[in-house]
């Protein structure tokens, strides 16, 4: 099985289970069908062999949660990883090591996804979150057995189907964080389909900046100025929302002095950290009045308190919505979490980059596989 057990760890210790937490549900309907179930993922991005990124405390939380016995295999592939399977405990689950300690897992090697496809007589894909690579983990073993898509996963294509082909209207779509470089080809395939798109984070300034705004020191993509431009002046580009306040600081620091002040009064020697409350009211509005919902993005710096208002409001507006909403992204599941909210949620996504590409319309080569004849 291929799971998404990409998780941040803090002093080597897993700092948030939620991907642990979702992959649970598969993982116990295997271990009813299967005598031995094995568990594929990757964690980080390290380059060949790093302990510091080994899955033990993943494996160790795992099992904690899902209350049985896991097994870490010394390695990805081999005599070795092969015996750790045959000798476990009945009823545990073999997780193998970081399957990014092998070069060939990000290449879709042939070799490795021989090697992996050797432990199992059959395959199941759980992992979302890399359902938009085709890695040697996912793809490459789907190609060698008998394959099947898990219900984390199958959960995950039917939210973004539903906001693919069927979404209720009003559909609306708050985005947010750094760059908007990062998210131009979702926005540009979106856009014409929605019929709000609220912009805030750092990605807003340059929209602003392309709107003839001053943004002073804020974060400015000049590379993409002409495009924001563009996008603006475009046939849908008054579907976008903009801010019209912002919280500005004199330094990017959590204890920095910071005041709001309308969009037209930004001054040279200020950084916008977060959206204004009016725009916070703005935005909520929309979402409120929505029947279909997919935010991606914090609105602002929120792992600092002081400017955390604006992805709050916005969290808060998606939870108390009535239509059908979607939160996908690292950092918009971390702030809808930490507002205690998902429970408020339709569909709290497991994936970020995968979820984005299956809206832009993208092959996913992690379910395209699945999908072909056998």
């Amino acid at each position: 099985m291929r799971s998404d057990l990409n998780v941040p760890l803090n002093n080597g210790r897993v700092s948030d289970t939620f991907r642990i937490s979702s992959s649970l549900a598969t993982i116990q309907d295997l271990r009813q069908r299967a005598g031995r179930v094995v568990v594929a993922s990757h964690l980080g991005r390290p380059e060949g062999r790093d302990p510091s990124l080994s899955m033990q405390p993943v494996a160790d939380v795992l099992g904690e949660l899902g209350g049985f016995e896991t097994v870490l295999a010394p390695g990805v592939v081999g005599t070795d990883v092969e015996a750790a399977i045959d000798t476990a405990p009945a009823g545990a689950v073999v997780v193998l090591e970081n399957t990014r300690f092998e070069v060939g897992e990000t290449k879709n090697s042939p070799a490795l996804a021989e090697g992996l496809a050797s432990l199992a007589d059959a395959f199941v894909d759980d992992a979302f979150g890399t359902a938009h690579r085709a890695h040697a983990s996912n793809v490459g073993v789907a190609q060698r057995l008998p394959s099947a898509a898990g219900l984390l996963l199958l959960a995950e294509i039917r939210a973004f189907t539903l906001l693919l082909e069927d979404p209720a209207r009003p559909y609306v779509v708050a985005m947010g964080g750094a760059k908007i470089s990062d998210k131009l080809a979702v926005i540009e395939s979106l856009l014409p389909r929605v019929d709000v798109m609220a912009i805030g984070g750092g990605m807003c300034f340059t929209l602003l900046r392309a709107a003839g705004h001053a943004v002073g020191g804020s974060l400015v993509e000049e590379s993409m100025l002409a495009t924001a431009a563009e996008l603006l002046a475009s046939r849908h580009g008054g579907k976008i929302l903009l801010p019209g306040d912002i919280v500005v600081a004199d330094a990017f620091a959590p204890d920095a002095a910071r005041r709001t002040v309308p969009v037209a009064e930004i001054e040279e020697n200020v950084i916008g950290l977060d959206i204004g409350p009016a725009t916070v009211e703005r935005f909520s509005a929309a979402i409120r009045g929505a029947g279909s919902v997919f935010w991606n993005g914090p609105m602002g710096v929120f792992e600092w308190e002081a400017f955390r208002s604006g992805t709050e409001g916005v969290a808060d507006a998606v939870a108390s919505c009535e239509g059908y909403t979607v939160v996908g992204g690292g950092d918009s599941v971390a702030a809808i979490r930490l507002f205690g909210r998902e429970g408020d949620v339709s569909h709290v996504s497991s994936g970020g980059g995968a979820g984005l590409a299956m809206l832009e319309g993208a092959s996913l080569p992690g379910i395209d596989v699945l999908m072909r004849e056998v």
